[in-house]
């Protein structure tokens, strides 16, 4: 069994995109939290558990160079550094085949330049594919994609509270995928035409984690959400599958001190402290070691599967 630890540093003005909040000011503590904070943090964590991480950079990101050196540190120290597109439009899908395929093209562009490696893999923002994010993928020679997350707890939730928002007259940026993500399959394929189905594409799809059954999200917020007990009993719904594919996020290793307490009532986990999330993550992980589980990177568990 393999099991994969990706985290995608999103910045903080994404989550104000989500919940329609007003734009960071340029001084705020918050703007770069995830790369001067949580990206330390995540090392220190990744030591302790002697942990490969995959992390999803924004290419926009990598223009400040502090951000763009930070993490070309963590690259040379053994994570690998994979493409969350160069601008994180919530609405990438909505674009044209030209300006997907450029979006895309850019963020391999940006984190080569950063860190000497060209990405491999591609996370998409919001987990939103289509069959033309994956033509573009294929054109530009992405080995591997993990965007894919047939959860119906999450769908359902995003759609109340996005269906919420517009009650009261805010607009989220955030995207409602298509349904038909939930017909998808849980386990790595190889996507054809339509994407949620297999076929014969020459990437792989290693989707995000669900647990067999109800299909419940295996991922840094229901984690942090849920406490150890919940970890635990996720953990071991996924143990046996043959690749655990765990994703977080940078603001699982933030917390409301770090410039945060404003989004304290959006965010939901930020009410807990971070020691304790990051505690029942640990929870998990120990669960997926105790059984067998091989940390990996997503590139090392592309490769097993292609």
């Amino acid at each position: 069994m393999l099991a994969a630890v990706s985290v995608d540093l999103d910045g903080i003005s994404h989550y104000h995109h989500i919940h329609g909040l007003a734009p960071l000011a340029d001084g705020a503590v918050a703007l770069h939290a995830v790369y001067d904070v949580a990206l330390a943090r995540m090392a220190d964590f990744a030591r302790a558990h002697d942990l490969p991480l995959t992390l999803f950079a924004i290419g926009a990101d990598l223009a400040r160079p502090e951000s763009a050196a930070t993490l070309a540190g963590l690259s040379r120290r053994g994570h690998v550094v994979e493409n969350h597109s160069f601008s994180h439009r919530y609405d990438l899908t909505r674009a044209s085949a030209e300006e997907i395929e450029r979006d895309i093209a850019a963020g391999q562009e940006a984190i080569e330049r950063a860190t000497g490696r060209r990405p491999a893999g591609f996370r998409a923002p919001g987990y939103t594919v289509t069959d033309a994010v994956f033509d573009a993928l294929e054109a530009l020679g992405v080995r591997f994609d993990s965007s894919v997350f047939p959860c119906p707890a999450y769908y359902g939730a995003k759609a109340i509270v996005m269906g919420a928002m517009r009650m009261r007259g805010r607009t989220s940026a955030s995207v409602l995928d298509t349904p038909r993500v939930l017909a998808a399959p849980t386990r790595p394929y190889r996507p054809g035409k339509p994407w949620f189905r297999r076929g014969s594409r020459a990437l792989v799809e290693l989707p995000v984690q669900v647990t067999k059954g109800l299909r419940l999200p295996f991922i840094g917020t229901s984690i942090a959400l849920g406490g150890p007990r919940v970890a635990r009993a996720l953990a071991e719904q996924c143990a046996d599958e043959p690749l655990v594919n765990l994703e977080l996020h940078g603001i699982d290793f933030l917390d409301a001190a770090d410039g945060l307490a404003h989004l304290v009532p959006y965010q939901r986990e930020l009410r807990i402290p971070l020691g304790r999330r990051l505690d029942a993550l640990s929870v998990a992980l120990e669960v997926l070691a105790r059984r067998g589980a091989r940390f990996v990177t997503l590139e090392e568990a592309a490769n097993e599967f292609a």
